[in-house]
């Protein structure tokens, strides 16, 4: 991987356990931000989390786990084969703080609550959401959250993002 500055950093956000869809998604979603030279963060598992470190492990990418367990306590499942780098923090679900604030975009596919908590602690910080699938909410107010229908409506998505960052 060739070295470049500033690193940005793509979080995807999901469910442990999903189906087939929402894991070949995944998959895709993971594959395309190593294509595009970005690092993948997820929380490290299985689900969602792992079918996006596959994809851009396949693809070449670095792949970053922020787990919940610390090293001392293994976790089954945690981290997945495809992380790269293993941040082992012992915060349970507190790690969805760093999940949420470290990416430069988040994308959330499928999910439940500890998703959801990754949306709203993003949100909050202002880093801009893409939810395909994503758990409902409503929020007052306006947010950087963009719904997405498809794999390429949330590439679309992070791209425009991705450039209009850049321009700043």
């Amino acid at each position: 991987m060739a070295v470049r500055k500033p690193f940005i950093i793509i979080g995807v956000m999901g469910g442990h356990e999903a189906d087939a869809g929402t894991l070949e998604e995944a998959r895709l979603v993971g594959e395309a931000v190593a294509q595009r030279g970005y690092i993948l963060l997820t929380g490290g598992g299985t689900g969602v989390m792992r079918a996006a470190s596959e994809g851009a492990a396949r693809a070449g990418g670095l792949v970053i786990g922020i787990l919940p367990n610390d090293r001392r306590r293994p976790l089954c499942g945690y981290p997945n084969e495809f992380v790269n780098i293993p941040i082992y923090t012992g915060m349970a679900d507190a790690r969805n703080v760093i999940n949420a604030k470290t990416p430069a975009v988040v994308v959330a596919l499928g999910g439940g609550p500890g998703t959801l908590s990754e949306i709203a602690l993003a949100l909050n910080a202002g880093t801009p959401v893409i939810g395909l699938n994503a758990p409902a909410f409503t929020l007052a107010g306006e947010y950087p959250f963009f719904a997405a229908r498809t794999v390429a409506e949330v590439l679309e998505q992070m791209d425009r993002i991705l450039a209009g960052r850049s321009q700043k």
